[in-house]
């Protein structure tokens, strides 16, 4: 049984039962049972399954493992993390984590006005805030309103500019001021893509001479007092865990120096985020190198040595690890529309009375077929079909001789597959030989963008047919008109799928940890826009869909593009009005069946079996 990795990159979460996966907790429902109630509603094309439960194990592990860790290093300093809002901005989101979060003191960090309002109007009363990123005083002005409000909020600073804003604007300001944090700029860096958000010529931070003159101008200004943050970045999806341990050490090491100039109020090291989630399907290719038990101990432990070497206050610890929280709860689930190879049956063979020589050989080769010579036909029929190619560019065969080579080169593949599946070798060899094409009704720019544009694996599976093994190596691809939405078939990444026939059941496809950047970058490629999706929870009776946001119409998508979609409606009627080709019953039918396309969402309708 082909279990895709669910023991690597599931973390516990999904299990396989009864030949479906299953949501491993409570009484484990079928992902695929909640997949067709929803379509039994109407809901079709591609849908985004929201899962709470899992936001709150991961905020639960977050908490225990750096609590177990300050319990076992005897840290006085406290632990507290903050959601990066820029990771997943959805509401479906963001609502269930604040209120998952609530008793955690679980904070939201801010990178742009726009989630700096959202943070004010969501965040748990005393949680904290944090603001990273480039500043206007337009910003700034906000987040002293939010320190008026009563909200726990440390602006970051990312350059001095923005500290002489601060100091202007406070003058003018009512007390509470928010606190300041001093973004810190680590000659360490971190490791994987992300590793030049770290390092001396990152985009972000202050240096040592710019450190010394912030402590200098808040001293001047007084509003030393109100300095209590430093932090640091070095790079989302850390995949090992050394370059963290040396940047810890350099801002442990900034940490005591700055409280040396006076900074006594600084009691808080902000890590940033890049905390790794696992998404390889693969043993050989694992995303990360430590486990959250080590994380959390390595940086209490050595932010506990530093401050016992330097005879200094242990810091509180922050952490923003947004990847690690949101990633696992959202799960794409998309329709198989169609396998390519299907249409190539014997009974679209059109023989003739005298076929080229290579035509009979292949039909030989299809005929007498057998598990000794299996593969060493597929070879010979690929290298048949290769010359009839090179025949038909030259003009010696005709357009039916084409269209049967290929036809039984692709059923010597299917039959060579069928007769090996005892020879895990041969059948590897024969699979990774003839690929089967899937096409599926989602969007890849849409919905899963970091492959697109990163090369970002996602872990892949059927929602069910699991007690059967699949037979077909798959190439995904996309219902976009663009050649790059296409997840290919690697020999040394190999993604096996079932050879069903569409015509006759359901095939559902899972793509698993979604939940983090996708849907917040995805692209409107052809005017796809964000799936229908639905909040699920899990319960001791089963499951209950809590709510259903449906996929945009196109007549709203074409609206947020500031369309008017007015104009557009009378365009179309003026056009149908004054078209020769109808009468006018067929112009009222024409129009009405518009209206019903313009207030659906764009995805491909499949047939419901």
């Amino acid at each position: 049984m082909n279990n895709y990795g669910i023991e690597l990159w599931g973390d516990d979460n999904f299990v396989i039962k009864n030949g479906k996966v299953c949501i491993n907790y409570e009484k484990k429902p079928a992902i695929i049972d909640i997949v067709k109630e929803l379509r039994d509603d109407g809901y079709r094309g591609p849908l985004l399954l929201r899962f709470p439960h899992l936001i709150q194990k991961q905020i639960e592990n977050i908490y225990k493992n750096f609590n177990k860790a300050r319990k076992e290093f005897e840290y006085k300093g406290k632990f507290n993390a903050v959601y990066p809002l820029k990771v997943n901005q959805y509401p479906g989101f963001v609502k269930n984590l604040v209120k998952l979060g609530k008793n955690y003191n679980y904070g939201l960090e801010a990178g742009s006005k726009a989630e700096l309002l959202l943070a004010m109007a969501y965040n748990n009363e005393n949680a904290p805030i944090t603001v990273n990123g480039f500043k206007d005083r337009e910003l700034i002005n906000i987040g002293f309103i939010a320190a008026e409000m009563g909200h726990n909020i440390t602006l970051t600073i990312e350059g001095l500019n923005e500290l002489e804003s601060i100091i202007d604007i406070a003058k003018e300001r009512f007390k509470p001021k928010p606190n300041i944090g001093l973004r810190i700029r680590l000659h360490s860096t971190g490791s994987g893509i992300w590793a030049k958000s770290g390092g001396i010529n990152s985009k972000f931070g202050l240096t040592s001479t710019e450190l010394i003159q912030a402590v200098n101008m808040l001293k001047d200004n007084k509003l030393l007092d109100q300095f209590t943050m430093i932090h640091f970045h070095i790079g989302s999806q850390i995949s090992e865990i050394h370059p963290l341990k040396k940047a810890l050490n350099e801002a442990g090491n900034i940490y005591t120096e700055l409280r040396k100039m006076g900074a006594k109020n600084l009691h808080a090291i902000n890590l940033g985020g890049g905390l790794a989630v696992e998404y390889s399907q693969f043993k050989n290719e694992n995303t990360r190198n430590y486990t959250l038990r080590e994380y959390a101990n390595d940086v209490v432990f050595i932010l506990k040595n530093i401050s016992e070497q330097k005879g200094d206050t242990e810091p509180d610890i922050f952490i923003e690890s947004g990847r690690f929280v949101a990633a696992s709860h959202a799960i794409l689930v998309a329709p198989v529309l169609e396998l390519f190879s299907q249409e190539y049956t014997e009974s679209k063979l059109v023989l003739k009375k005298d076929n080229p020589k290579l035509i009979d050989e292949l039909f030989d080769l299809y005929k007498s077929i057998k598990p000794s010579n299996a593969l060493e036909y597929l070879h010979d029929s690929v290298e048949h079909l290769e010359s009839i190619l090179t025949l038909f560019d030259l003009g010696y065969v005709d357009l039916s001789d084409r269209s049967n080579a290929e036809i039984l080169t692709q059923l010597i593949a299917k039959k060579a597959i069928l007769l090996h599946k005892e020879n895990s070798s041969d059948l590897l060899a024969i699979q990774t030989q003839m690929q089967e094409r899937y096409l599926v009704n989602f969007s890849l720019f849409q919905s899963m963008p970091d492959f697109w544009g990163l090369g970002q694996n996602f872990p892949i599976m059927p929602l069910d047919k699991l007690e059967e093994e699949p037979s077909r190596s798959a190439s995904i691809w996309d219902i976009t008109c663009d050649s790059d939405g296409e997840i290919s078939y690697l020999k040394n990444k190999p993604l096996f799928l079932h050879d069903v026939d569409i015509e006759k059941e359901n095939y559902f496809l899972g793509f698993f940890l979604v939940g983090a950047y996708q849907e917040v970058l995805g692209m409107r490629h052809n005017l796809f826009t964000h799936p229908t999706e639905a909040s699920v929870s899990i319960n001791e009776k089963g499951y209950e869909i809590d709510s259903i946001i449906e996929a945009q119409s196109i007549l709203d998508t074409l609206e947020d593009l500031d369309y008017d979609v007015h104009l557009i409606m009378d365009n179309l009627n003026e056009k149908i009005s004054n078209s020769n080709l109808v009468n006018e019953k067929q112009k009222k039918q024409i129009l009405g069946e518009l209206y019903l396309f313009l207030n659906d969402n764009g995805y491909l309708k499949s047939k419901e079996l």
